[in-house]
């Protein structure tokens, strides 16, 4: 899939031209992940960004993370695995 934005959008886009889709692309995942309707790692792939990364952003703009308890046991695990 392809989205297409009009050239007087991108343009009004206040960020160096080689940014913006980068940027784009963030917003897009903090906002699909935000209204539930990503799940996190999707929304890491989509924004480009590693788990810490996309977790940083998140808090950066408070967003709360959706925990299922899956994924609480997955965080727990790999914080003791990094121990």
């Amino acid at each position: 899939m392809q989205l297409t934005i009009p050239d007087t959008i991108v343009q009004s886009i206040c960020l160096p031209y080689n940014r913006i889709e980068t940027e784009l692309l963030k917003e897009l995942a903090i906002g699909l992940y935000a209204q539930e309707l990503l799940p996190f790692g999707k929304a890491c792939e989509l924004a480009q960004l590693d788990y810490r990364q996309f977790s940083q952003l998140l808090g950066d703009r408070q967003i709360v993370r959706h925990y299922s308890h899956t994924e609480l046991e997955e965080d727990l695990a790999y914080a003791h695995y990094r121990e």
